[in-house]
């Protein structure tokens, strides 16, 4: 049996891959399958450790975006594109996997259109309540379709479409208990925590916000803040700054990144979570923490916005749009929803109410089922 995994090389799309790849895993191991190999096939290996931890053999093909807006660079992508799907084509015929699993992202194009044209069924995944551009076409041919919001189901065929849910990493899925995370970032039982995730790569406004406010929030609040490893050194120089001797500093913990560990011990101790409105969403609704969202406002086909809005319908989030994040309308959105314990309590509710927890497997189980039916 073999599986390709593929997806944009981000972390939305590498980290529920790692999740999708250990259920599978996990099912391999409690039914004996043998000569099973699972393969992760994109433009980056994103993070060799955790493929290697994993059991996934990464292969590297290259591949170009096709920007909604004009770029030069969308006239020799073209060329990317298709060479790396001729290579696409020649490994994909080497590997001839068993099924594809696509996330999505421009670096799944070449991959997916292999398997479309060596006849080899196609899985697809989509994580936004918006369908991307690549998931839309495949989900037309795909074998099986899986979404993590339910309004996307009419951006794809009926009858092999079903909601899953958003696979989270098992190292994540749960959060730590509360008195271990207090003494792990050695933090004081009397106040508040907010947890600040601006991704791995960091959210420059999310982080040029917090700066601002950080006089205030730390008068009252705990601050554990992600902000991303090229920007970490700049937003620890202008924190020293804004806080000068301000006797309250130690109150505020900036992290270059969260490591599975530190994201779950975080969780644990977090009141309240601000975030970008990627697939973070749905390891915030796993952990059933409050939430503020402030979707990245120049997202392809507008996906944050309509990620972030979707997930506060449920009532588990607030959103405060780009234009409208500063530090006055930050500050007094964290204190409006820490003020109020009942409403606390209803978006932690709600968040968990929203997660789905056996995404992963479902997912897994299915893969695994198309394989073996493929290999007779």
């Amino acid at each position: 049996m073999k599986i390709v995994f593929t997806g944009g090389g981000t972390g939305g799309h590498f980290y529920p891959i790692i999740a999708v790849a250990q259920k599978v895993n996990q099912i391999i191991d409690e039914e004996n399958i043998v000569g099973a190999k699972l393969y992760y096939v994109s433009d980056n290996p994103y993070d060799k450790e955790l493929l290697f931890e994993n059991g996934l053999i990464f292969e590297e093909i290259k591949a170009g975006k096709m920007r909604t807006y004009f770029s030069f660079k969308n006239f020799t992508d073209i060329f990317k594109t298709f060479f790396g799907t001729l290579n696409a084509i020649y490994l994909i015929f080497s590997i001839y996997p068993d099924v594809v699993f696509g996330k999505g992202g421009y670096a799944s194009f070449p991959i997916v259109l292999a398997a479309r044209i060596l006849n080899i069924p196609v899985f697809v995944h989509e994580s936004d309540s918006s369908a991307g551009r690549v998931n839309k076409w495949a989900g037309k041919f795909a074998r099986r379709v899986a979404i993590s919001f339910k309004e996307v189901a009419s951006e794809f065929p009926e009858g092999k479409t079903a909601w899953t849910g958003q696979p989270v990493r098992r190292e994540i899925e749960q959060k730590a208990d509360k008195l271990e995370a207090m003494k792990y970032f050695k933090l004081e039982s009397s106040l508040p925590i907010i947890v600040v995730l601006g991704g791995s790569q960091g959210a420059e406004l999310i982080n040029n916000t917090v700066l601002d406010a950080l006089p205030i929030l730390v008068e009252k609040y705990q601050v554990i803040h992600q902000t991303g490893i090229r920007n970490v050194k700049n937003v620890i120089s202008r924190a020293n700054v804004v806080l000068g001797n301000n006797s309250n500093s130690s109150r505020y913990m900036p992290y270059a990144f969260l490591n599975a560990l530190d994201m779950k011990m975080a969780a644990g101790v977090a009141d309240i979570i601000i975030s970008r409105a990627g697939s973070t969403i749905f390891e915030i609704a796993s952990w059933g923490v409050p939430s503020i969202l402030v979707p990245f406002s120049e997202s392809n086909g507008d996906h944050a916005k309509k990620n972030a809005f979707t997930y506060a319908h449920s009532g588990a989030s607030s959103v405060i749009e780009e234009p409208n994040m500063t530090a006055n309308i930050l500050n007094s959105e964290i204190t409006r929803i820490l003020s109020d314990k009942e409403l606390t309590k209803s978006m932690a509710d709600r968040a968990k109410a929203f997660y789905k927890p056996d995404a992963s497997y479902k997912i897994a189980r299915e893969l695994v089922n198309i394989a073996l039916d493929h290999e007779k």
